[in-house]
């Protein structure tokens, strides 16, 4: 099992845990509220953030040549981190033996507590541990800083690895719609991150997507950043992964292992975009329920429809921090389309 405790006194700090990957939802910020969101992290595992967060920061325009590239940053952002690497994300009720202190507490936070600096402290000793994330829009969270917390025990924790055909069976993905019919927030980041792994794998050209379920959640957007494809489009994106024949063309819609963030191979020249597991899972096998045969036909607008109703956006701020990160944003048609984004990092795609 893995537990995590103090690094000062030892008091253990969770219950055991089974490591997953990192979701592309994990700092999410959805719309305004009220309230916060579900925790970003199912009950009883967690996942390490192998990136630089919290302080100190650093300006782009103040960092030296290389700087921002070691840090894993291509493109600028107003503020980087230069932080420690490995901050430990876990769900909220899989923590114990340490509780919110106020005077650590921020007055940044709208509805809640919105992160930042640690604003829990250990039980045992009084050392700060862990931030505690709960504000309006904010996925529900605790990370546990990686200078201040240690692994007690280390061990495979209560939920098995799966193999990629035991994930179709017993993890079905997540439906795009919501109860009110809008869109599922782990959709807009989902495919925010896939869409700057796509540029970043066709350089910025126009792309073919067969699939007409793909087509209608990439289409729309990717027809705003580079254009519509045409006959004579250089780059075709397929589907492929487990249950389904390799790729015809150049790009592949590859699934992400949720637990162990492996990305299911392709042979080159195919280029991999990734797509978290809960999303691909669902475009690649659901199909809508047929209705049972009547003998009048019932017109198409009468059917069930696979997909919300309103317009999809995917993630702004996501899409552009992916993209960020990836070193294919330095060619100059990528860079631009990143700078004309800049002024929207903060809310979903208007351009």
């Amino acid at each position: 099992m893995t537990v995590f405790g103090c690094r000062n006194c030892g008091t253990s700090l969770t219950v055991s845990v089974s490591r997953v990957a990192l979701p592309v939802h994990a700092d999410q910020k959805y719309g305004n509220g009220p309230g916060s969101f579900p925790p970003a992290l199912e009950p009883g595992t967690f996942a390490v953030d192998p990136l630089p967060s919290g302080s100190p920061w650093r300006r782009w325009d103040e960092l030296e040549s290389g700087a921002a590239e070691a840090l894993g940053w291509y493109a600028p952002r107003f503020g980087i981190s230069a932080g420690p690497s490995g901050q430990v994300l876990l769900a909220p009720g899989d923590v114990h033996g340490a509780v919110i202190d106020p005077a650590l507490v921020g007055d940044s936070g709208c509805c809640g507590l919105d992160g930042g600096e640690p604003n829990m402290v250990c039980t045992g000793c009084g050392t700060p541990v862990a931030v505690r994330i709960d504000d309006c829009g904010l996925q529900q969270a605790i990370w546990l800083d990686p200078l201040t917390t240690r692994v007690l025990d280390d061990g495979p924790g209560p939920h098995p690895l799966l193999e990629w055909a035991d994930l179709i069976d017993q993890r079905p993905g997540i439906p795009p719609q919501e109860p009110d019919g809008f869109w599922h927030p782990m959709w807009a980041a989902a495919v925010a991150s896939a869409l700057a792994h796509l540029l970043a794998a066709s350089g910025g050209d126009p792309v073919m997507i067969p699939d007409h379920r793909v087509a209608e959640v990439f289409r729309p957007t990717l027809d705003r950043l580079v254009g519509p494809a045409g006959p004579a489009s250089a780059h075709t994106l397929d589907l492929a992964g487990p249950g389904l024949p390799d790729a015809d063309g150049d790009l592949a819609l590859i699934p992400v292992h949720p637990q162990t963030g492996e990305h299911w191979p392709v042979a080159a020249p195919v280029k991999p975009v990734p797509l978290a597991w809960d999303a691909w899972r669902h475009l690649a096998f659901h199909r809508v329920t047929k209705p049972a045969v009547r003998s009048v036909p019932i017109p198409p607008e009468s059917l069930p429809a696979q997909l919300p109703g309103y317009r999809f956006e995917p993630d702004g701020r996501i899409f552009l921090s992916v993209l960020a990160r990836l070193p294919e944003v330095r060619q100059p048609r990528l860079r631009a389309i990143y700078d004309r984004g800049r002024p929207y990092s903060y809310m979903y795609f208007t351009f």
